[in-house]
């Protein structure tokens, strides 16, 4: 037999030897699109500055907030049905796509947002949140069952480098769109290549979720039932999510840092979301907010790795710590930023630890759980990343509406770093991996 090449050898070293592995890795891949440039760069400013522009700047960044929080709670009160749901019926792929088309129609329909169309620039932006959001609860579903127990954290990091990279790839295309109108044929000052940019990437989203709908198998069911009704899997799919609750509770630090996570997670999200319309409100040129998104993209690939290979040295906890505290240094920098310099500066300190923290704290829980209730309590871990950064985005909208500037509203998001620092200071990881291990012993003696 033929030994591996080296570029096998590179992609099984960053577990994306399976065609499975890549293909899941790929829905990454395509959502980051709707992240960097509806979420984050060219929708915001375009709904200040052309669906809204009877609004001031700090009206609209208000506005969005507020927007942003709509959107995210009717994701989390959505998904955590439909993900007990899966329990009982094998739909996890159906749904995914379900909620990936309707995310992918909405940002289409972004392209008929014309000057003053702030109530269809509106429903679109919560549609296609609650589109994303929904549709990564099955994503992260879908990684115990592809995914080895050796190779789990690595494969879950390959996600991230490799939506990092789409993310890079589909930014540089919008920006030379933006940049550079004249060379396809528009004018300056046209809105027309922002609008192209929504069409771009809802094709983007689309054409890279066939991938997965295709290459990744359907996960067997966990339960006998045949012929269960809708109406009767929803039940006990509920019944199941209130056992899981209890579960989850009987492993008191993986509890524990969940509800960190849900606190300090909120505050990365409200950075990632409103960190460029905050930008135009201080006057900052699109090409410039832009280009930082791009530097958060290409800082973060090379970063998660390296947070990683800290973490072994170091401890998961205490790098996630640090993390927490960059992001905090973050908040006060950009309370009193005021040039196109600070702001870059800004964007490399996210793109440091941006990565590594989302992706150590998914690995950190993972040890502190036993292997056999993975799959399970993963999906639990998914409706607490859906709910985290419900709070933060209308923290943000409050603060910055009562000041009547968002300069307090984006301090004010230090809070969320400090709080869940402090309770994950009571995490004890080894006490909690101890737990996991010895659960994972007893089992294997009643088997």
């Amino acid at each position: 037999m033929a030994s591996p090449s080296r570029f096998q050898r590179i992609l099984k070293l960053l577990a994306l030897h399976r065609p499975e592995l890549r293909a899941w890795a790929m829905y990454d891949w395509a959502i980051t699109g709707f992240y960097a440039v509806v979420v984050v760069t060219v929708f915001p400013i375009y709904f200040s500055d052309v669906a809204a522009p009877h609004l001031s700047d700090q009206q609209a960044t208000q506005r969005l907030g507020f927007l942003t929080t709509a959107a995210l709670i009717s994701a989390g009160v959505v998904a955590p049905i439909l993900g007990a749901l899966t329990d009982y019926l094998a739909v996890k792929k159906r749904l995914l796509g379900t909620f990936a088309g309707l995310g992918v129609a909405a940002v289409a329909g972004m392209y008929f947002i014309h000057e003053g169309d702030l109530v269809l620039a509106s429903i679109l932006f919560i549609i296609a949140n609650v589109g994303v959001n929904a549709s990564v609860v099955f994503y992260d579903a879908l990684l115990p069952h592809i995914a080895r127990r050796e190779e789990i954290d690595r494969v879950s990091t390959a996600g991230f480098a490799v939506g990092y990279l789409g993310a890079t790839l589909i930014l540089v295309a919008t920006l030379v769109l933006l940049l550079q109108p004249q060379w396809f044929g528009f004018s300056e000052g046209s809105l027309t290549p922002v609008r192209l940019s929504f069409l771009g990437v809802a094709l983007w989203w689309g054409v890279f979720t066939i991938p997965l709908l295709l290459r990744v198998p359907e996960p067997p069911l966990e339960v006998d039932e045949e012929d269960i009704g809708v109406t009767e899997a929803i039940h006990k799919g509920l019944v199941g999510l209130k056992r899981t609750f209890g579960e989850v509770r009987g492993y008191r630090h993986a509890f524990l840092f969940l509800i960190a996570f849900l606190i300090y997670n909120d505050g990365i999200s409200t950075i990632i979301r409103m960190a460029t319309i905050y930008g135009r409100e201080l006057q900052f040129e699109q090409e410039l907010l832009i280009g930082a998104i791009i530097l958060v993209q290409v800082v973060g690939i090379p970063c998660s790795f390296l947070f990683g290979i800290v973490a072994d040295r170091v401890g998961t906890k205490a790098t996630l710590l640090f993390g927490l505290f960059v992001y905090a240094v973050i908040s006060v920098f950009a309370y009193f930023m005021t040039n196109a310099t600070h702001f870059l500066i800004l964007a490399a300190m996210v793109g440091l630890v941006q990565g590594g923290t989302q992706a150590l704290s998914r690995s950190l829980f993972a040890s502190m759980i036993p292997r056999y209730l993975s799959g399970r309590f993963f999906g639990f871990f998914a409706v607490f990343e859906r709910f985290s950064g419900i709070a933060g985005p209308f923290v943000f909208a409050m603060v910055s509406a009562y000041f009547d500037s968002s300069r307090p509203g984006i301090l004010s998001i230090i809070l969320f770093f400090i709080v869940g620092a402090i309770i994950l200071l009571f995490v004890d990881v080894d006490e909690g991996r101890a737990k996991a291990r010895q659960a994972e012993k007893e089992a294997e003696e009643l088997l």
